[in-house]
């Protein structure tokens, strides 16, 4: 078992690096605040006052800071939707991984309503009012997106993997934990045993489960723990490299276990989730074009 699992590619192997924005978000995101804290005096005067701040040229819509956070969210929505692209072509794998652009699509997702924010002056009517309110709706809904998704098991390039390559990919994390806790494979099973009843809940039944088994792999890891450290191994490294196999592998079967669930759940998500992007992006470039065509730029 352990020598087929060698014989396949790294990219075939099941995804091990967490999907998420990184740590380099909080940058653009501080930059940001700074921005709101400094501005926060001009940003809660009325509009008549505003004509008067010192700051209107810099923080209005049409300013320098204005109209700068203006691009940048309009070269962000044109962004998200090179997402949905490299999902859907994958002859251009030289363009990188999914899950990496799906990590830089989370990142400009948590950015763009502030980003927005800062253009509007914190004031938001009309078309683009319209288009602020479904971008935070399509924010929001990311993060359930990004839930599901990495509940559907993949490779490391973002493929998904049938229930066959799943099975095998466990069977050789298991021998590899048992190798490296010195417990055998069926201890080892014994351990991290997942519920396998028979898995065909509604939406809310299965966002419960997904929940539960989060806290079982918690559990059960705990309990892997202290049968290794029981056995006189207890260097850290090691056991950090146990419980993340052991993570891994409980995931698998339970994410395998609600595949049909998941899936259902993630193809209702992307119908919600695509009118409220499209209507957000048509009002954003509405109004791109009418501030263009009136000149009410500073470039």
């Amino acid at each position: 078992m352990a020598e087929a699992a060698r014989t396949v590619s790294a990219s075939e192997r099941p995804a091990t690096k967490r999907v998420g924005p990184g740590a380099w978000v909080w940058a653009p995101l501080l930059l940001m605040t700074v921005v709101a804290v400094i501005g926060v005096q001009y940003y809660a005067a009325p509009l008549g006052v505003r004509l008067r701040h010192p700051m209107h040229a810099w923080l209005r819509p049409s300013g320098y800071i204005g109209q700068t956070a203006g691009l940048l969210t309009f070269a962000g929505f044109l962004f998200m939707w090179l997402f949905p692209l490299r999902k859907r072509f994958r002859k251009v794998e030289w363009l990188g991984p999914v899950p990496r652009w799906l990590d830089i699509h989370i990142a400009v997702g948590i950015l763009l309503p502030l980003l927005g924010a800062i253009h509007a002056s914190f004031r938001v009517s009309g078309v683009i009012g319209l288009g602020y309110i479904s971008m935070l709706i399509v924010c929001a809904s990311g993060f359930i997106g990004r839930y599901l998704y990495v509940r559907i098991p993949r490779t490391r390039n973002g493929v998904e993997m049938g229930l066959s390559e799943v099975n095998g990919h466990q069977r050789a994390m298991l021998v590899e934990i048992a190798e490296a806790t010195g417990l055998t494979v069926v201890d080892v099973q014994e351990i991290l045993k997942v519920d396998n009843s028979p898995a065909h809940p509604g939406i809310v039944q299965a966002f419960m489960q997904m929940m539960r088994d989060d806290l079982a792999r918690g559990r059960a890891v705990r309990r892997l723990r202290a049968q290794v450290k029981a056995r006189g191994r207890s260097n850290p490294e090691s056991l950090k490299k146990v419980a993340t196999l052991a993570r891994r592998e409980m995931a698998l079967s339970q994410h395998a276990r609600l595949l049909d669930a998941t899936q259902a759940i993630f193809r209702h998500w992307h119908a919600a989730h695509r009118p409220f992007a499209i209507t957000a992006f048509i009002a954003v470039t509405i109004h791109v074009v009418v501030v263009v065509a009136v000149g009410a730029t500073w470039f």
